[in-house]
């Protein structure tokens, strides 16, 4: 069992004062923790252990962020079990219009610092001040890591959900793309050299091993989602429903569904595709839309609700996904889940 829960609080007090302040109430008596708690063996909980561990998750954003997708659930799900189970987490990551500095959430301190570039220098200013705090840090790469093992000797653990060798180019110009490329294929491997990764599925192990990681230091954890339940509803049996979910960026590549929707508008009258998402791309997914003459058989729904999103998957023929990279790509086991096949590229991975 781990220790009563208070005397954990005494052991770690700037912890549990920072997130009372920031909670803006007493968190040890709202979730509380005067309680024993029950913990899995460690012989079979990785986990587990004698005290609660004090974790550092460096991220580029959360799931607030308006631009979060998969990774940011991700994030999510394992910083919320790791609270359950009793560890103190603390989750440094982008601030966005409207995010509070620092929230204290479901037990989780979140520090937000910087914007979408600076998030790293900040983060980094973070963890050499600060990382004597903490027992362990997960470092989430998103193209480049935050750097951590160079601002401290607190063990590391690099999570990554793919490599993004094709994408630099999709989102960068020439000499920002050879740049980052440079970075997350040649310096990162040999700064991280000492730490362990932790990768979303076997394909993207396999391209840490293509840019020289160890294979004996990556841990492969796939990803989980919890099934989606869809709302019964009447539907035209005349329509024919393709559904396009995730962030609309460049490298997701949604304009080559909106193609297929041109391309096959003649031989099916009753097509459509709707895309649910939110991101910078909007605007040129809706010109694509209307330069192929298909503007009124693609809509654009913007952000949903899980529930609306259970329904668009169990409501379409076929989830589509044309993206150029996916270390996992949760939205295919989503529609799986409502019974929905899923249209993707082999060379995505996953």
């Amino acid at each position: 069992m781990f220790r009563n829960r208070m005397s954990t609080a005494r052991q770690y007090p700037a912890y549990w004062q920072n997130l009372n302040r920031y909670q803006g109430q007493n968190l040890s008596n709202k979730y509380g923790y005067d309680q024993e708690v029950s913990s899995p063996s460690v012989l079979t909980d990785p986990l587990a252990s004698k005290r609660p561990l004090r974790i550092l998750v460096t991220s580029w954003r959360d799931i607030n962020h308006p631009e979060a997708g998969g990774a940011e659930v991700f994030l999510e799900r394992v910083t919320g079990l790791l609270a359950e189970r009793g560890h103190h987490v603390t989750v440094v990551t982008a601030r966005y219009p409207g995010g509070l500095p620092q929230q204290a959430r479901d037990s989780r301190l979140f520090v937000r610092a910087g914007g979408r570039y600076s998030v790293y220098p900040a983060s980094f200013a973070h963890v050499l001040r600060r990382s004597h705090e903490y027992d362990v840090i997960l470092d989430i790469a998103n193209g480049v890591p935050f750097w951590t093992p160079l601002a401290t000797r607190t063990p590391t653990v690099c999570l990554v959900h793919h490599v993004h060798r094709e994408q630099w180019a999709e989102v960068f110009k020439a000499a920002p793309a050879k740049l980052g490329w440079w970075l997350e294929s040649t310096v990162a491997p040999m700064i991280y050299r000492g730490c362990r990764y932790l990768a979303v599925s076997g394909a993207t192990k396999k391209e840490l091993e293509s840019i020289g990681v160890n294979p004996q230091r990556i841990d492969v954890v796939y990803s989980g989602v919890d099934p989606l339940v869809a709302e019964k509803r009447l539907l035209d049996d005349h329509e024919i429903r393709f559904v396009c979910i995730g962030r609309l960026v460049p490298h997701k590549r949604i304009e080559i569904a909106i193609r297929a929707i041109a391309t096959l508008k003649d031989e099916i009258p009753g097509l459509s595709l709707t895309i649910a998402g939110g991101g910078y791309w909007e605007e040129n997914l809706r010109r694509t839309a209307q330069e192929y003459g298909v503007a009124d058989r693609v809509r654009l729904a913007g952000l949903v609700s899980e529930q609306e999103k259970a329904n668009l998957l169990a409501d379409a023929a076929a989830h589509l996904m044309p993206s150029m990279k996916e270390g996992w790509g949760l939205v295919i086991i989503e529609a799986g889940t409502v019974g929905t096949t899923s249209v993707a590229f082999r060379a995505a991975g996953g």
